[in-house]
């Protein structure tokens, strides 16, 4: 599934303004929203990496792993 909105911001990203949530220090940041629902998502971060949970489309982490949950 391709994503619909932003990570970082929550927006759509076929709308204007993303330019702030394309930068390399937000490269580094885990994601806060789900890219499928803009959900906000539970992030847990590790000095090994990261996991966010999104209640509906499942988890995600930094080893490019997703379970649906």
């Amino acid at each position: 599934m391709n994503p619909v909105h932003c990570v970082h911001c929550g927006g759509l990203l076929s709308a204007a303004g993303h330019e702030k949530c394309r930068n390399p220090r937000t490269a580094l940041e885990p994601p806060r929203y789900c890219p499928q629902c803009a959900r906000r998502m539970v992030v847990q971060v590790t000095p090994t990496g990261w996991t966010a949970r999104c209640s509906r489309h499942g988890e995600t982490s930094s080893s490019g792993a997703v379970t649906t949950g």
